[in-house]
């Protein structure tokens, strides 16, 4: 009896789901992405949606059990004839912002990893130029100069300098309506306006703000040598932007601590081309895009697991926290 509640409780604490952890800190996650995993401990419901090309009828992917990984089995049943592209990513947040086709959809059955203590296999999702999802009208996602946390992990060994590996916030229009407009997590190596991190092939975790991808701000606009590459297979990304800044941190997504790239003041104006302006105040209008940037462009490659938007500005407990639970995802490569 003693060893079975003891399984009971190991169960259930490895259940608990980042989401869990940003809502018990006040920061409750208003999108949650994850063709891997469900991303709260007590969400049972479907991660994605696949759609055949052979006959065009759509099937929901969903979990093994509730808090758990995506069953691999029924995506396989149903996509027998690798024919499936991944139409949805479901929003596992109460406010269902799900991400739908913006540009091509990827293929749905050709990039496998494992997570978990068994070593279970899903599908993440692999984006080669071309490919991309959105979301323009939701519910919840920060706005102006609201605060926010974003939070991915995507890899280090497939990327590209094209614009724009993105995850987060964006316009609602699919434009460019210049800087500030919106706030997303970029992770390439780009060197947008000679914009760099530390050595000269990255990749970089970094801010894309619309008008410009930026590894840092204030004095560190253009060159942030603080700004370390992220080259592991699986790497653990988070964007925090508060009324007067904002914060980037990576590392590796299965082992240690997140490290602090940037922490500081928004970037200098930018004063070239047609989008001259200020990025302080923002002015993020609360869309949502994954692996394009806010003007439409779809030039960029990488691969995308999981990813979550929360309401204000996450303490670094937190953040040590969401870390801790991803690392204990135990993602490999097959």
């Amino acid at each position: 009896m003693i060893a079975l509640l003891t399984l009971v409780a190991a169960t259930s604490i490895a259940a608990e789901g980042p989401c869990d952890i940003l809502n018990a800190a006040g920061n409750p996650c208003v999108a949650a992405h994850s063709t891997v995993r469900a991303l709260y401990g007590g969400y049972s419901g479907a991660l994605y949606n696949v759609t055949r090309s052979s006959d065009g009828k759509s099937a929901d992917v969903g979990v093994l059990s509730a808090g758990g990984f995506a069953d691999k089995k029924v995506h396989d049943a149903f996509c027998a004839k690798m024919d499936c592209v991944i139409s949805n990513v479901y929003d596992q947040s109460p406010q269902k912002n799900h991400l739908g086709q913006r540009h091509k959809l990827v293929n749905a059955s050709r990039h496998v990893v494992t997570v978990g203590a068994g070593n279970t296999p899903v599908y993440g999702m692999w984006f080669d130029k071309g490919y991309g999802y959105h979301v323009d009208k939701t519910t919840g996602v920060a706005t102006g100069n609201d605060p926010e946390s974003i939070y991915a992990v995507m890899s280090g060994t497939h990327f590209n300098g094209g614009c724009c590996f993105d995850y987060g916030n964006s316009e609602i229009n699919d434009k460019d309506d210049g800087p500030g407009a919106m706030e997303a997590i970029y992770f390439g190596n780009a060197h947008w306006g000679g914009n760099t991190g530390a050595g000269d092939t990255g990749p970089w975790v970094g801010a894309d703000l619309e008008s410009g991808m930026y590894y840092g701000g204030g004095n560190m606009t253009t060159v942030n040598n603080g700004s370390k590459p992220l080259t592991s297979p699986f790497v653990s990304l988070s964007l925090k932007g508060h009324e007067n800044g904002f914060t980037l941190k990576g590392g590796d997504a299965t082992t240690g601590s997140l490290e602090t790239m940037y922490d500081g003041p928004r970037p200098n104006p930018w004063k070239k081309g047609h989008h001259k302006g200020q990025y302080q105040p923002m002015r993020k209008q609360g869309a949502i895009i994954l692996a394009t940037g806010g003007d439409n462009s779809n030039a960029a490659e990488g691969n995308f697991y999981e990813g979550f938007m929360a309401t204000g500005y996450a303490t670094d407990a937190t953040d040590a926290a969401v870390h801790a639970n991803i690392v204990a995802a135990n993602y490999k490569n097959v």
